[in-house]
């Protein structure tokens, strides 16, 4: 009976040994891995913009009058120096005759006052009047030469008023809405302009980025300058969520953070020949950001805990967690790491939330 016993009981040591190594054997599982390199990224981060013109000028009227004829429509293509709107000439024509016969008039007195001038002088010569009348006709000569003047100078203002009744473009661009209509009386002074030109055959796209990431642009470029000069094409993202066709570039970036939301203003400008893009309009802004020599793993290689990211190195052939520090923009598919992993360190590549620190790993082929 011993010896039955013991051969039972070996029998089971036998059995029993045999599962730990079948167990061990299936522990050893197949993953796939991923060793460290460096190389150069492109993340691109999107940003609110609001579009411009390149120019906007609001029109309005440097006279008073009624409006007599609109010369253009809402939304038309305008040249600089065109007639967009034309007001009362009437009265301004007549002022105008008026400063010209002013003119005339003082002229007339001018060349009287010279002859008067030139008489005297000739009698006092000859020593038949004095020193007081040759005064009294020297003065008479300069009223009337101050007279002309001033008659000249009403002449220029009242031809200028008679241009400003026909109100032209500044610049060539595109017009607005017109809030005025044909017997409407303006003047220089309206709450609304007659009309907005815009130009837009470039439209700037103004957005913000926090100060944070304005100081990480600094450090990577040094200066807002070498910034603008080096840094790759901005794209546009359209509301209608379609990419525009044209990339644009950074041209503008403001020397001040906004005292209420921290954030620093850029500006983008973007070819827009087809004049799909409007002053007032909105899109959003794709900032590419260039990162060169880092370390790049996929997001399926990492796992969060309490708000911080983790992947599993490979280290004497088993899992090890280790904490790493990503950087703050990423393409939604993989991380940056700044610190934590090196070359040459092996990570599990997927699946990295289901595993376990000790876990023995094979490369999965």
């Amino acid at each position: 009976m011993r010896g039955i016993f013991i051969i039972v009981l070996m029998s089971a040591v036998v059995i029993l040994s045999g599962c730990s190594k079948q167990k061990k054997k299936e522990d050893k599982k197949a993953y796939k891995t991923l060793t460290i390199t460096t190389g150069s990224v492109l993340l691109k981060s999107e940003y609110s913009a609001k579009f411009t013109g390149k120019e906007i000028v609001e029109v309005r009227p440097q006279v008073s009058g009624t409006i007599t004829r609109k010369c253009i429509n809402e939304g038309d293509k305008v040249r600089k120096g065109q007639p967009l709107f034309i007001i009362d000439q009437v009265p301004y024509d007549a002022a105008l005759k008026q400063a010209e016969a002013n003119v005339k008039m003082s002229e007339a007195k001018l060349a009287t006052a010279k002859l008067s001038l030139e008489s005297t002088e000739g009698l006092q010569s000859n020593q038949i009047i004095g020193d007081y009348q040759v005064k009294m006709s020297r003065n008479n000569y300069l009223e009337a030469e101050a007279a002309l003047a001033q008659a000249r100078a009403q002449l220029v203002n009242a031809r200028n008023n008679l241009s400003y009744t026909v109100v032209k473009s500044p610049l060539d661009g595109t017009a607005g809405m017109i809030p005025y209509h044909v017997g409407a009386l303006v003047n220089s002074s309206i709450a609304e302009p007659l009309v907005t030109v815009s130009d837009d055959k470039e439209i700037y796209a103004y957005f913000s980025v926090t100060e944070s990431q304005a100081m990480d642009i600094l450090e990577q470029y040094g200066t807002m300058e070498k910034y603008m000069a080096q840094a790759p094409e901005v794209e546009l993202k359209l509301n209608n969520g379609k990419m525009y066709s044209y990339k644009g570039r950074i041209n503008a970036v403001s020397g001040i953070v906004d005292e209420e939301t921290g954030a620093v203003t850029m500006r983008a400008v973007f070819p827009n020949e087809g004049r799909l893009l409007r002053n007032g309009g909105n899109g959003t802004v794709v900032l590419p950001t260039k990162l060169d020599s880092c370390v790049v793993i996929p997001q399926t290689a990492t796992y969060e805990l309490q708000d911080r990211v983790f992947v599993y190195k490979v280290v004497d052939g088993v899992t090890a967690s280790t904490p790493v520090e990503v950087y703050r923009l990423n393409n939604g598919t993989e991380y940056v790491v700044q610190q934590g992993l090196k070359p040459g360190d092996v990570i599990i590549a997927e699946g990295a939330g289901l595993l376990k620190d000790g876990i023995e790993v094979k490369n999965k082929k």
